[in-house]
């Protein structure tokens, strides 16, 4: 997928916004709705039973996209919106908008300051452009095939780290539902990173620490199973600031793949020894 992502087309489509003036539209809309986002966030929101829970984070979810989606439509009428952002596998072809309203929903109800949102454009299963807004901080990461990721306009790039042992490694928490198979393998994983690398952190979101990972802080992530609006906007993220990604087995990565590693291209091949034992 890495190749993949740097041949998807760029060009101006006729009629439509070029592909770098619609990520810079694209980033305006994330940092709107993280301002709406913003204005909710505080307090820790209580609950006690999952329905409440589920009720708590879709009304974050509608209180993003009801800006999300006019402005998203406006720039790409003919493009599908995908809201779901635990649906994962292959898209339909086409253009698509893969978003994630509030990524690190939980992190938001419970006051905690790891949350974002996020728009990334699929395009023919490829994606091509991705926007990812911190409220909290300001900081807006975006990156588009072919022309790099950035931080506010400022170049990323990847860990020049060669050594797993020197390395920071981090992966997120598999769902409550998640298949229990999924659960024990990522309990050994972590042992596994526990005894090559440096630290490992987990928490989650996901795209947090690929964020992290895109802008060198970080020299490796790993996640089994994963939705796609989990792992679009860091994939791409990481792969124009300089990464490699596939699975965790070392081949390539793509939405339908069980497995997914994120690394910096001197740690990766350990990294995959690591995750294989």
């Amino acid at each position: 997928m890495p190749e993949s992502m740097r041949t998807a087309g760029t060009a101006a489509t006729p009629g439509f916004l070029s592909d770098a003036d619609l990520l810079a539209q694209t980033a305006i809309a994330v940092r709107e709705a993280g301002a709406v986002l913003r204005e909710r966030f505080g307090d820790v929101v209580r609950y006690r039973t999952r329905e409440e829970l589920m009720g708590a984070l879709a009304a974050n979810d509608d209180a993003a996209l009801d800006v999300l989606r006019p402005r998203l439509t406006q720039l790409r009428p003919n493009a599908r919106l995908v809201e779901d952002e635990l649906a994962g596998g292959a898209l339909p072809p086409g253009e698509w908008w893969v978003l994630d309203p509030a990524e690190g929903n939980v992190n938001h109800l419970h006051a905690l300051p790891e949350w974002a949102v996020t728009a990334t454009l699929v395009r023919d299963n490829q994606p091509v452009l991705t926007a990812v807004h911190l409220p909290l901080t300001g900081e807006t990461y975006t990156a588009r095939v072919g022309a790099g990721a950035h931080l506010d306009g400022h170049p990323l790039h990847v860990s020049p780290t060669t050594d797993l042992g020197l390395s920071l490694v981090a992966t997120s928490q598999a769902r409550p539902d998640e298949d229990e198979d999924v659960v024990r393998r990522v309990g050994a994983s972590i042992t596994a990173m526990l005894f090559d690398a440096l630290v490992v952190r987990t928490s989650v979101p996901a795209t947090l620490h690929l964020l992290n990972l895109a802008a060198g802080r970080i020299d490796a992530f790993w996640q089994f199973a994963g939705a796609r609006a989990d792992l679009l906007p860091g994939a791409l993220l990481v792969t124009e600031a300089g990464g490699r990604i596939s699975d965790a087995e070392g081949r390539p990565w793509t939405p339908q793949s069980e497995s997914f590693l994120a690394a910096a291209p001197g740690v990766h091949t350990e990294a995959v020894t690591t995750l294989s034992r």
